[in-house]
């Protein structure tokens, strides 16, 4: 299997008095950083923020999008008409792609966020929806998603390139989709077990799911929840693990 992966981490998504996360930190050890885009969290000054302390760090910076939730975080499932979604992840794209130059970076790639992440597993209109949108805003722009998902199958189909992704904390289904994080084993918090799990999905490409099942698992990058307790300690556990291992941690674009 691979020996380079990945590694990814959801950040930026601070709003105005509101605090989440050690960007700054998390910073220093990811590859990667899907920056919030305003419509799960996220604002003018923290987008542009981040997006400065990831070109300092040589991080690759990424579109965070999202169904328009603020209240519940993007996390909230919600029925959005295909060209009205298209259009709002556009608006997602352009707004960052704008703070980004400011900051002396780029967007590179996409990554939707909770409830739309989850939704373009299976729902191929509205994953055709968000490939249509970066097709339309910037077709050489990378998508980051579940590896087996439609949004895969939609980006393959519109010649644009997947990245596959797996969950360091975040428990999985024998199906090899995401354990719901409403139910028990959703999110994994002990950083050794993680950080050897992070191993064998890029060193063997097993994971195992929630029912003990060995499920195989496709992995380009790996993902650190910012929002996950103790994430910094989870990710720099995760790089160790990796290095160890002799797999390098590189971005994908």
């Amino acid at each position: 299997m691979s020996r380079s992966v990945d590694l990814n981490s959801d950040l930026g998504e601070s709003f105005g008095a509101w605090s989440m996360g050690d960007d700054a930190a998390l910073l220093r050890v990811v590859s990667s950083a899907n920056v919030a885009c305003g419509f799960h969290a996220g604002d003018p000054s923290t987008m542009l923020a981040t997006c400065r302390e990831a070109a300092a760090n040589g991080v690759t910076v990424g579109a965070h999008v999202s169904y328009r939730d603020l209240a519940g975080f993007g996390r909230r499932a919600m029925d959005v008409p295909a060209g009205e979604l298209r259009d709002e992840v556009l608006y997602q794209l352009a707004a960052l792609a704008g703070l980004a130059r400011v900051a002396g970076t780029a967007i590179r790639y996409v990554k939707p966020h909770g409830a739309l992440y989850n939704r373009i597993v299976h729902d191929a209109g509205q994953a055709r929806a968000v490939v249509d949108a970066v097709v339309a805003f910037d077709p050489p722009l990378a998508l980051l998603g579940l590896a087996g998902s439609a949004v895969e199958q939609a980006a393959g189909e519109a010649g644009v390139r997947f990245v596959r992704e797996a969950f360091v904390d975040r428990g999985y289904r024998p199906d090899g989709t995401l354990v719901p994080r409403t139910e028990p084993g959703a999110l994994l918090s002990d950083d050794e077990e993680i950080a050897a799990r992070a191993v064998r999905m890029v060193t063997e490409g097993r994971v195992v799911a929630a029912d003990g099942t060995d499920i195989p698992v496709r992995v380009d990058s790996l993902c650190v929840h910012g929002d996950t307790p103790g994430a910094v300690a989870m990710a720099l556990a995760v790089r160790d693990a990796l290095a160890e291992a002799g797999v390098s941690v590189e971005p994908f674009a």
